[in-house]
């Protein structure tokens, strides 16, 4: 019923039916953050798979309404990155590299309000580098989800010299986000670095890198946030070939409750779900 009204509501500021359009679409922009965060809660993955893709066509439309809004190209970028990953990347490859695409470009759309940004964007890696410095505290979600869907994007592309170009662009934005602000979602930046780092050597891997990301990725959500060691099982402990690793952590991963963080049921339903699938492969990796 709450998402009926919601429907109703959105649809009503949409049409103009609001006296003030500015008024209606700031409204619509925190929306769009909180319904996104009452997503997360949900353990249900049903719901959310079935119901978002009309979300997602919402948050087009209203972007498309509201070009400049940066709180709605924030929560596109977010929501493009989050449902592309739970719910598409493993089954098509092709639309999720669209799907990413999209997320990245609503993403870069919000950081070009800064000048210095849209201004050292296609120059030397060191202008951007340096612009980036230009981005405080305020800006990490924008960061954050931008490099999410970027790099996300990039591992999808890799027959294309010209994307994989873009990687250093991705470090440094997410080097920032590290700067600014560590524990953003759960250190979300720590676990892009530590699978970053599970590279093979001769590309820039180091697992001593690797772990210490992970390991203050696991300190920052104290545990909890179980896709962290998910992707620990198939990053590192596969790249280390250490299969009772891989073993012990994806069914410490299956025996915890995906309420133990509950603003997070979602991905820590999603994270049961994939350390089955994981386990089941075993001896396909090991």
């Amino acid at each position: 019923m709450k998402l009926k009204i919601l429907g109703i509501f959105l649809i009503l500021i949409l049409s103009g039916c609001f006296p003030s359009k500015r008024i209606g679409v700031a409204t619509v922009g925190l929306i769009m953050e909180d319904v996104n965060k009452a997503s997360y809660k949900t353990e249900n993955l049903e719901i959310i798979r079935e119901g978002t893709p009309a979300y997602l066509m919402l948050i087009d439309g209203l972007i498309e309404a509201y070009p400049d809004n940066k709180r709605l190209l924030i929560a596109g970028a977010e929501a493009y990155s989050s449902y592309t990953f739970a719910f598409v990347e493993e089954k098509d490859k092709d639309l999720a590299k669209q799907m990413y695409k999209k997320g990245r470009d609503y993403g870069l759309r919000a950081l070009s309000k800064n000048k210095k940004f849209r201004n050292a964007f296609n120059k030397s890696l060191n202008e951007f580098d340096k612009a980036l410095g230009s981005f405080g505290k305020k800006d990490v979600p924008a960061l954050f989800w931008t490099a999410n869907c970027w790099a996300s994007f990039i591992n999808l592309s890799q027959d294309s010299v010209e994307v994989l170009a873009d990687l250093p662009k991705v470090v440094n934005i997410m080097k920032r986000v590290l700067a600014l602000d560590e524990i953003f979602y759960y250190g979300g930046a720590h676990l892009f670095f530590a699978i970053y780092y599970t590279r093979s050597h001769a590309l820039g891997g180091d697992l001593n890198k690797a772990a210490f990301h992970f390991n203050r990725a696991f300190e920052i959500s104290e545990g909890k946030f179980l896709m962290a060691y998910v992707l620990y099982a198939r990053y590192y402990a596969r790249q280390v070939f250490d299969k009772a690793l891989f073993i012990s952590t994806l069914k410490k991963v299956i025996e915890a409750r995906a309420d133990i963080l509950p603003e997070l049921r979602l991905a820590n339903t999603l994270a049961k779900e994939r350390a089955k699938i994981l386990l089941s492969r075993v001896d396909d990796y090991f």
